[in-house]
């Protein structure tokens, strides 16, 4: 088969057609720059001209959608890469009026994010890679703003939470519209709230499904690959599979549905097949070879893109992501003084 470009090999796997070959991505955290957009876009450059993945994920700080509505990102850094919110914004029930609609073109969080993407635009190594902001779903978001506080304002204050929801749907509109107009090519939409482990399904079909599918709804017509990034375990999976977007990401090593099953309940791509703890992390070179062979196995090697199930952790070795790609055939920078 000739050989595709990037987005080309991305339509077709979104379609479930014949591929030159499989396509791939890898993403993680850069706490150690991730707060200053010049370092963050650089960073993520470096990373992407090594692996050569077909998308290209922008992860900024966790805390970067909450900040301007007054949360405090700590110092300390998870395994992952993120930094927990040291003090939340919303303290008692009250604190939900204070969340309103921003401008995300000026809001702190959001204006470094769309900085970021504006300094990557004109950078050759993206080549034809599509390139895309992380973006939270608006019950995730409020769970950022108020903690461990947030189930019992759904029971107790449910039209507040309502209210702030509303505010931050309407933020996250206005980002995605301008991350666009700046050049990105698609959106990576994190849900962290259609998990049982935090959620009853009542729950996320008031407060977060509806929410998820305006804001999902607004890329529709501009976005050339929306990646539904489903967080957690024990997913509410029959509901994610339903909502508008190309292709599907979720720990399916770790929690159903596998890749195979998930590529069944979903009209797109699913995006998955490695893990990345067990195995990226904690494996070896041939294990991950192993778990990759097995995705393509699973899924006949169409409508999928081969990845983590969530960003890489920082102490994650380079051989074994390594082996993944020149598994799949794809483009692998050398290292000097380490052998390809």
């Amino acid at each position: 088969m000739k050989q595709m470009s990037r987005r080309d090999r991305l339509a077709a796997a979104i379609a479930r057609q014949p591929v030159d070959r499989v396509p791939y991505s890898f993403w993680r955290h850069f706490p150690k720059t991730d707060r200053n957009p010049a370092g963050l876009a650089q960073a993520t450059l470096r990373f992407h001209e090594r692996y050569g993945g077909d998308f290209i994920k922008i992860t900024p700080a966790g805390g970067y959608a909450v900040e301007a509505w007054g949360c405090v990102e700590g110092q300390d850094e998870r395994p992952d890469g993120h930094r927990p919110c040291a003090a939340c914004a919303v303290r008692d029930g009250d604190d939900w009026k204070k969340i309103r609609p921003l401008d995300p073109g000026t809001a702190p969080g959001y204006v470094e994010h769309v900085e970021v993407i504006v300094r990557m635009g004109f950078d050759r190594r993206i080549g034809d890679a599509p390139v895309m902001p992380t973006m939270f779903s608006p019950l995730s978001l409020a769970r950022k703003l108020s903690g461990t506080r947030l189930n019992t304002d759904l029971r107790e204050r449910p039209q507040l939470v309502r209210d702030a929801l509303e505010a931050i749907t309407e933020t996250l509109v206005r980002f995605a519209s301008l991350a666009l107009d700046e050049g990105v090519t698609g959106i990576f939409y994190s849900i962290q709230a259609a998990s049982r482990a935090l959620h009853t399904e009542e729950e996320y079909a008031e407060f977060g499904e509806p929410y998820d599918r305006r804001v999902l709804e607004s890329v529709r017509d501009r976005s050339i690959l929306t990646i539904v990034h489903c967080h957690g375990t024990d997913l509410m999976f029959d509901r994610l599979a339903r909502l508008p977007g190309h292709a599907w990401n979720w720990d399916d090593r770790a929690t159903p549905p596998s890749i195979g099953d998930g590529k069944a309940m979903v009209h797109g791509a699913v995006i998955g097949g490695l893990h990345q703890w067990k195995t990226l992390r904690d494996g070896t070179p041939e294990e991950a070879v192993a778990e990759t062979r097995d995705a393509i196995a699973q899924t006949a090697g169409l409508g999928l893109i081969v990845g983590p199930g969530c960003v890489l952790p920082n102490n994650t070795p380079d051989p074994n992501v390594a082996a993944v790609v020149r598994t799949l055939g794809g483009p692998l920078k050398p290292i000097p003084g380490v052998a390809v």
